[in-house]
């Protein structure tokens, strides 16, 4: 899903496949452990998410997740929720 957005390209980071569109880090897999990837939103989108997907959207514990770090609980994940997560994610990091 994340290799679908423009310029988007895989490489790792500190053993974590991760996901990075112009140089910058939008999405990791493997975090904290199997079964969880980790977003860069901002506070206020990270939010959104884990309002509308509590089971789903968790702040990454910590100062990271003040800054809107947000692990995704792959199990409980909806193709539709993720996908927009993604995306608002590569947005945020993507060249203006």
């Amino acid at each position: 899903m994340a290799l679908s957005l423009p310029d988007a390209i895989e490489a790792a980071h500190m053993g974590h496949p991760d996901f990075r569109v112009g140089g910058k880090i939008f999405a990791t897999l493997g975090y904290p452990r199997d079964g969880f990837g980790a977003l860069g939103l901002t506070p206020e989108q990270q939010e959104l998410f884990v309002r509308s997907e509590p089971k789903t959207f968790v702040p990454v514990p910590g100062g990271w997740g003040k800054k809107g770090a947000t692990q995704v609980v792959l199990r409980t994940a909806k193709k539709t929720a993720v996908r927009e997560a993604l995306t608002v994610a590569w947005q945020n990091r993507a060249p203006k």
